[in-house]
C-alpha cells in the first residue's frame, strides 16, 4: 500500500495542498482554493484575515483529497505566509467535530490573523521600538512589532490570549493539540527580535521593554517533527506525525533549488529572488535597514541571501481591482478572473513598450515611502496590452534593482529557477523574467511551498520522528532533546533527520 506525505501551504490569499508518494517522490494528487479571507479592520492601514474563514478554507482543500490516501498519509507538513500573527487561548484553540465520517476542526476564540502586510507600525512608531540583537531588521507586519503595536494601543486586547503564532504554527498546535506554541526558526526570524545564531528570542530586550514574553513561541530547528495528531482528520489516523511550521519561502526554494548554484526566482503574491549563502556564511551582527538584501535562515544552519519584494503578483491583482471598479462605474460586468486573463492576451500582443511603470505601490521594507509611479506616457502606448506589459516589466525590474544580476554572476549562480503562482500563471511575467537576467531561467513543475514542505518532510526523517511514534529514545536522543527545546541545535548537530 503506497504511502503519502500531506503537503499543505497557507498562503495570503490561497491555500494549496498536496499528496506526495513516498515512494516516486511524485505529487499524486493537489487541490487549491482561494480563501477570501480578508476583513475590514477599525485600524488605518490594517491588514487582517478572518482565521475562521481560513481554516474553513483548509478543511474543503483536505475533503477534496482522495479519503484513501488520505488515510495512508504517515507524515504532514505544514508552510504558510510568514511575519504575521494571530492569538488564541492555549485550552479553547479550537473546537472538533465529526462530519461525513471525518473529522474537522473549527477556531474558537482565536484573533484575526494581522498579516504581513499590514501596515499599522508606521516608521515613527518602528522608530521607538528597541534596537533587535538580529542581524534582521525589525518592520511593520513583523509579529514582535504587531504585538509592540498592541501594547501602545489596545493592551486589553493581548490579555485575552495565552498563545501567539502564524497561522501555520496555529494549525501544527491544533492539529497536535499542544498547549503551547512552537515556532521554527525560519517563522520565528520573520517576526523580529531573533537572533539566528542562537536560536533564542531576545528576551532581556524584550523583558525590559515590558513585552509580554509569555507569548513567544518555543523555537525549535528547522524540518523537525512537533508532534502527532491528537485524533483522525479527514482520514488522516491519529497520531501521523506533524512537522513544525516552516516559511512559505523557504519551502519554495526547497522545491525549486536543485542545485546550489541555482537562483530562485519566486512571484506569488510578493516576489523574492534568492541565492544559497556558502555553508560557512555568517550574517552581521547588526541590522541594516537600508538595504535591499537580506539573510534568511534555511536549514541546518545555512543562510539564503533574498531580496523580499512586497511588491509582486499583488500589483497585477490591483491593476485589475483598479479596472474591474472601472468597468462597475461604467455598469459593465466582467469578472476579475476574465479581466486578468485578457490582459494577459493583450499585453502577449505587444513584445515591447516604452511606457514605464514603478510598481512600488505598497513601498519596500528597505524604502517603505516609495510610491508607484508611470512615466514615459503618449498616445501610442495607452493600450492594455501597452500597460499589463508594463507592469510585469517593472516588477522585474524592481527585484532586479533590489538584487543586482551582477550580484547573482559573482556569487557563481549558473540558472533561474522560477517559481510562484503567479510566475505559472503569467505568461507575460515569464518573458520578462527570461529577458531581465543574463542566465537561463527554467520554470520546474510542481514547484511551490505546498509541494516544497511535503519534500522537506519526506527528505528529513529521523530519529525524532521513531521517539514520536515508539516513545523511546537513547541517551544520546534525551540529551539532544532537551537541546532542542533550548533552542540550542543548528548547523551540523541538528543533522539528525
Amino acid at each position: 500500500m503506497a504511502k503519502y506525505v500531506l503537503g499543505i501551504d497557507i498562503g495570503t490569499t490561497s491555500i494549496k495542498v498536496v499528496l506526495l508518494d513516498i515512494n516516486s517522490k511524485t505529487v499524486t494528487d493537489s487541490f487549491s482554493l482561494p480563501t477570501k479571507a480578508y476583513i475590514v479592520s477599525d485600524e488605518t492601514h490594517a491588514k487582517e484575515q478572518d482565521s475562521v474563514q481560513i481554516i474553513t478554507t483548509l478543511n474543503e482543500c483536505i475533503a477534496s483529497l482522495p479519503i484513501d490516501k488520505l488515510q495512508n498519509v504517515s507524515r504532514i507538513g505544514v508552510s504558510g505566509q510568514m511575519h504575521g500573527v494571530v492569538f488564541w487561548k492555549a485550552q479553547t484553540g479550537c473546537d472538533w467535530s465529526g462530519r461525513d465520517s471525518r473529522h474537522l476542526f473549527s477556531p474558537r476564540d482565536t484573533s484575526h490573523l494581522i498579516t504581513w502586510q499590514d501596515g499599522r507600525c508606521n516608521s515613527d512608531f518602528l522608530s521607538t521600538l528597541p534596537n533587535p540583537d538580529s542581524h534582521l531588521s525589525i518592520a511593520t507586519g513583523f509579529g514582535c512589532a504587531t504585538i509592540f503595536w498592541y501594547m501602545k494601543h489596545r493592551p486589553g486586547f493581548l490579555s485575552d490570549f495565552m498563545v501567539a503564532g502564524t497561522i501555520h504554527d496555529y494549525l501544527v498546535s491544533m492539529l497536535c493539540g499542544l498547549e503551547s506554541c512552537v515556532m521554527t526558526g525560519q517563522n520565528a526570524a520573520s517576526w523580529g527580535y531573533f537572533n539566528t545564531a542562537t536560536n533564542q528570542w531576545n528576551i532581556d530586550i524584550l523583558k525590559d521593554a515590558g513585552f509580554p514574553v509569555h507569548l513567544l513561541p518555543e523555537c525549535v530547528p528547522s524540518g523537525c517533527m512537533a508532534g502527532q495528531t491528537c485524533c483522525e482528520w479527514h482520514g488522516v489516523p491519529a497520531s501521523t506525525p506533524v512537522g513544525a511550521a516552516l516559511g512559505d519561502f523557504q519551502c519554495s526554494v526547497y522545491s525549486s533549488m536543485t542545485d546550489r548554484t541555482d537562483a530562485v526566482l519566486n512571484i506569488s503574491t510578493s516576489a523574492q529572488l534568492t541565492y544559497a549563502m556558502p555553508l560557512d556564511f555568517t550574517p552581521p551582527n547588526i541590522p541594516d535597514p537600508t538595504s535591499s538584501i537580506s539573510y534568511f535562515p534555511y536549514f541546518d544552519g545555512s543562510y539564503l541571501a533574498v531580496a523580499a519584494s512586497l511588491n509582486g503578483g499583488n500589483v497585477m491583482a490591483t491593476l485589475v481591482g483598479m479596472l474591474s471598479g472601472w468597468m462597475n462605474e461604467l455598469e459593465v460586468e466582467v469578472s476579475d478572473s476574465s479581466l486578468y486573463e485578457k490582459l494577459i492576451r493583450c499585453a502577449l500582443g505587444v513584445d515591447s513598450s516604452d511606457l514605464r511603470v514603478s510598481p512600488t505601490i505598497l513601498g519596500e521594507r528597505h524604502d517603505p515611502l516609495s510610491l508607484g509611479q508611470v512615466s514615459n506616457i503618449h498616445p501610442s502606448n495607452l493600450s492594455l496590452g501597452h500597460m499589463t506589459r508594463a507592469v510585469c516589466r517593472g516588477v522585474l525590474d524592481n527585484i532586479t534593482s533590489m538584487m543586482h544580476p551582477v550580484f547573482l554572476l559573482e556569487a557563481g549562480v549558473q540558472r533561474i529557477k522560477g517559481s510562484g503562482s503567479a510566475l505559472s500563471r503569467n505568461a507575460v511575467l515569464r518573458q520578462e523574467a527570461e529577458r531581465a537576467f543574463p542566465l537561463p531561467v527554467e520554470y520546474g513543475q510542481d514547484v511551490d511551498s505546498a509541494v516544497g514542505v511535503a519534500i522537506v518532510f519526506h527528505d528529513r526523517i529521523g530519529f525524532l520522528t521513531t521517539i514520536l511514534v515508539t516513545g523511546t529514545e537513547t541517551h544520546q536522543q534525551q540529551s539532544m532533546l532537551v537541546d532542542l527545546r533550548k533552542g540550542r541545535l543548528s548547523g551540523s548537530s541538528a543533522k539528525w533527520f
